[in-house]
């Protein structure tokens, strides 16, 4: 003999049971694990990456990445937490880093005074090119280090598993 089994009854019980049914212990378990893991200390707390890349030599762009880098640097600060982050120039944006034509020097002079979280690295490759164009030495401001490849450095610190922003 067969038997006939109304599916929407059945449905609807098992939906009363979960809404009615306290919870369960494994259920109460995670939920004090993931309230712990946002109250953790800071030193069990793994390193926030960043990296930030400047590609225009459009003054408005370099400030809204260093906004973007105070703020972020700052948010981490204040919950304890530790952050890197690297702002990365290349082509036109390397003017954000040359001592003869950045309109941002004297910001990055003090943001990296105040916030050793925050990096910039210069592309060579850049630097090289435009050494050809001007004929002349282009000069860095002492706060950048000059990379290889600005591209290149993206590129690894992606694959390392940083967060890419480009402002």
């Amino acid at each position: 003999m067969m038997r006939f089994v109304n599916v929407g009854r059945v449905a609807a019980g098992v939906v009363a049971l979960l809404i009615l049914a306290p919870p369960s212990a494994v259920a109460l378990q995670k939920k004090q694990t993931a309230a712990q893991t946002l109250n953790r200390p800071a030193a069990d707390q793994k390193l926030h990456r960043l990296v930030l890349q400047v590609n225009t030599n459009e003054p408005a762009m370099m400030n809204l990445a260093l906004n973007n880098a105070t703020n972020v640097a700052q948010y981490y600060k204040d919950l304890g937490e530790k952050v890197r982050i690297e702002v990365v120039t290349f082509g036109p944006g390397l003017h954000m880093l040359r001592d003869d034509t950045s309109p941002v020097k004297a910001r990055i002079k003090a943001i990296t005074e105040s916030t050793p979280a925050i990096s910039f690295k210069a592309c060579g490759n850049t630097q090289e090119n435009m050494h050809k164009v001007e004929n002349k030495e282009i000069p860095i401001i002492p706060e950048a280090t000059v990379v290889k490849s600005g591209v290149v450095r993206v590129m690894e610190l992606q694959e390392q598993g940083w967060t890419y922003v480009r402002p």
